[in-house]
């Protein structure tokens, strides 16, 4: 198996009728326009995929790399499942107005439908303004035809559970769970490789052409899991020098390290790449072959299967730093 080096990844920017200014500010770059909504960090999604930044593999995509390496990157387990596709979709999101309400389907109804994977996600927050608020569940029990009738009258968030994010507060968003991200979050989001999603309400809002946004609720209705339940938010509150598991889920697990010294990692006991995110500072990357990488805040890298260890050193304080892998 080829002995890759760990790859730093350059972000495709998505421009969405709710996004802002946020993300390139937070990156420590310079502005990339108004209305940029995402950052996709780690993605092959046709259209949208995102690049090696340096090295030998600088200017392909991760879709061209996959083709020739995906052994190398995913590891033979992986490989088996997934192929010569990357099995996550990872994402900054910049909230500048309201995100709509909206859900995502299952790997069953988005096979059906659209021949896709579905879109199970997870989000980190990072930063929000005062005020800023977040969706996610039902606050109790309802039925679609009340569901319906709410859409219909412009009042179904009274139906939501809201909560107040802060930096450290994480929530997963299971395909079938109705959700949204309010004005003034910036966060992060692991997910699915899929962009399927169902819009139930958008503010009556125009697009960027200033044409009314399509809205889904018949196949969102079919779509959402109308059951409560207990786990709409969590909290993380750093502990140093330990790496601590936020979610595992079949999709994806992630984790938060919050680094003040140097700091051991392995790669090759999960028998999958990782994806390292700087949520908070910077440090150095470096695989057992003395190979070192830059990570600032707010960029990624993907340290692939075959190398076997790694170690961070932060620079200048703490590097706090998420880490997504497959189990």
């Amino acid at each position: 198996m080829q002995h890759l080096p760990i790859i730093p990844l350059e972000p495709y920017y998505r421009k969405v009728v709710w996004g802002g200014e946020r993300i390139a500010a937070y990156k420590g770059e310079a502005s990339k326009g108004s209305s940029i909504g995402e950052s996709w960090e780690v993605s092959d999604l046709e259209g949208c995929e995102c690049a090696a930044g340096e090295g030998a593999l600088a200017g392909r995509t991760l879709h061209d790399i996959m083709t020739e390496h995906a052994e190398e990157i995913l590891g033979p387990r992986l490989f088996r499942i997934y192929g010569r596709r990357f099995p996550l979709l990872v994402k900054f999101i910049d909230a500048a107005k309201d995100l709509s309400i909206q859900v995502h389907p299952d790997d069953y109804l988005a096979a059906k439908r659209h021949g896709s994977v579905g879109k199970t996600e997870m989000w980190y927050t990072l930063d929000t303004e005062p005020g800023a608020y977040i969706y996610s569940g039902l606050q109790s029990t309802t039925t679609p035809e009340r569901l319906r009738q709410h859409i219909a009258d412009g009042t179904v968030t009274e139906l939501l559970a809201k909560f107040y994010p802060r930096h450290g507060d994480f929530y997963y968003i299971p395909a079938g769970r109705i959700h949204s991200i309010g004005a003034g979050t910036l966060l992060l989001e692991v997910q699915q490789p899929s962009d399927v999603t169902y819009r139930i309400y958008d503010y009556q809002r125009l697009d960027l052409n200033g044409n009314p946004r399509e809205l889904h609720t018949d196949l969102a209705l079919e779509a959402i899991d109308f059951r409560v339940h207990e786990d709409y938010m969590r909290h993380f509150e750093p502990v140093v020098n330990r790496e601590i598991v936020l979610k595992e889920c079949p999709y994806f697990t992630v984790t938060v390290i919050n680094v003040t010294s140097g700091f051991s990692l392995p790669v090759a006991r999960y028998n999958s790449f990782r994806v390292l995110v700087a949520t908070r500072g910077q440090g150095t990357v470096t695989d057992e072959l003395g190979r070192s990488t830059v990570l600032e805040q707010g960029h990624t890298l993907l340290v692939p299967a075959s190398i076997r260890r790694i170690h961070l050193t932060p620079e200048g304080g703490e590097l706090e730093l998420l880490t997504i892998y497959i189990q």
